[in-house]
């Protein structure tokens, strides 16, 4: 006799769900693979003609150009962006985002390896759009402009390009390999003071001076530092201050930057390092205006079920183990961890000898052990894409069977 509410039948067609699958995803990685000439062009493009945060017009058109070309229904620019992109596939019940950085560093270039991370996007959702009504998948690519300066993801999030979405993804070069990605909370101030110009000989006691004013706040931030968890972060530079050593500068300005380890912490931090610019404008008789000029960027949490699944992944597709590292940057992907389930796996490109805005990684992301991760990259988020929505799709069905008490 058959216990109440179970079938006998149950672990057959698990074995056989479980089996289509891992066809599916054989496939998936075919279809990346063949598009493997396409994608390491697309990089090679990107990186050959790099273009700054929101200036990213062309990057942003041969992705979407790309996507096009495979059967993707796309829409550039896209929430209010002129060089975002949204472009989409599947009409399943679970949406999985990839997405697609493409801005480089000034006078830098491709040093952060964005020219990789915009190509495995796109190989991700090229190797899904084949299956993805198979899978239960909406795939979904949104291009997103300005990560390095600019907070670009966090301004689509509030357009509404990640309604709707179960979960995002992304990959980035590193030198090392690192599943579970943490990164701080970052925060950014321009600082501007005005004084009054004078002669420094002739009539100093008229003057007012601008650069003084900075120097008191930087000497003030360098006393703070002292007083500051080990693990915030306090930093920038002087943009301008004077122009002739026979005028007392009337103007200065400095751009910093604030870390700290969670996005709650930067309300306070903030707070203490305004109050060094305003001490500035205080001790020189200067005014001094302060601006944020972008969003918050927020601390990434990785989702613990997506973390598992491009664990295995990648572990199937001979990836190096994951190491461990405590918080080293920031992203604005961190701000779509906060309200979307996700992951942002880093991959190692350089084996260590280089990483991330130094000026030897911008050979690095056009190597050949760059253009590997790509694809690893692609497939790894593709398999853990329909991972994802098997294991959505499998939830629903048992829910759905399951009897009434």
């Amino acid at each position: 006799m058959t216990a109440a509410g179970t079938d006998p039948s149950a672990p057959q067609a698990d074995v056989r769900a479980d089996e289509r699958l891992d066809a599916l995803k054989a496939a998936v990685r075919d279809t990346v693979m063949k598009n493997a000439e396409a994608l390491v062009a697309l990089s090679r493009r990107i990186h050959a003609d790099p273009e700054t945060a929101f200036e990213e017009h062309r990057s942003a058109a041969l992705c979407a150009q790309l996507l096009a070309a495979r059967g993707f229904e796309v829409t550039a620019p896209a929430h209010g962006l002129e060089t975002a992109f949204r472009a989409t596939i599947g009409s399943g019940p679970v949406t999985v985002a990839v997405a697609c950085e493409y801005d480089a560093l000034p006078g830098l270039g491709h040093a952060c390896g964005h020219n990789l991370i915009a190509a495995a996007g796109v190989g991700a959702a090229l190797g899904l759009a084949p299956y993805a009504d198979e899978l239960g998948l909406t795939v979904r690519v949104i291009g997103t402009p300005a990560e390095e300066r600019g907070a670009g993801k966090a301004l689509l999030l509030e357009a509404g390009a990640f309604d709707g979405v179960d979960a995002a993804m992304m990959v980035h070069p590193c030198p090392f390999e690192l599943a579970d990605f943490r990164s701080f909370a970052l925060g950014t101030l321009d600082v501007t003071y005005t004084g009054r110009s004078a002669h420094p000989s002739l009539n100093p006691h008229e003057g007012r001076n601008a650069a003084d004013a900075l120097t008191v706040a930087q000497v003030a931030l360098g006393l703070l530092r002292q007083h500051l968890p080990s693990q915030w972060r306090v930093h920038g530079i002087t943009t301008a201050a004077g122009t002739s050593p026979n005028v007392i500068p009337e103007r200065a300005t400095a751009t910093y930057e604030i870390r700290a380890l969670a996005a709650e912490d930067l309300r306070e931090l903030r707070q203490r390092v305004e109050d060094c610019f305003r001490a500035g404008a205080l001790a020189t008789g200067c005014e001094v205006t302060l601006e944020q000029p972008e969003p918050d960027y927020l601390d990434f949490r990785g989702d613990a079920e997506l973390l598992r699944l491009w664990t295995a992944n990648a572990r199937v597709l001979g990836r190096a183990e994951s190491v461990e590292r405590p918080p080293f940057a920031c992203t604005d992907m961190g701000n779509v961890s906060h309200v979307v389930p996700s992951i942002h796996p880093v991959l190692d490109i350089s084996g260590g000898a280089c990483g991330p805005h130094e000026p030897e990684f911008v050979a690095a992301a056009v190597s050949p052990a760059a253009e590997q991760a790509l694809l690893d990259g692609a497939v790894g988020m593709a398999w853990t894409a329909a991972d994802f929505a098997a294991a959505r799709t499998a939830g629903a069905a048992g829910a759905e069977a399951a009897p009434s008490v």
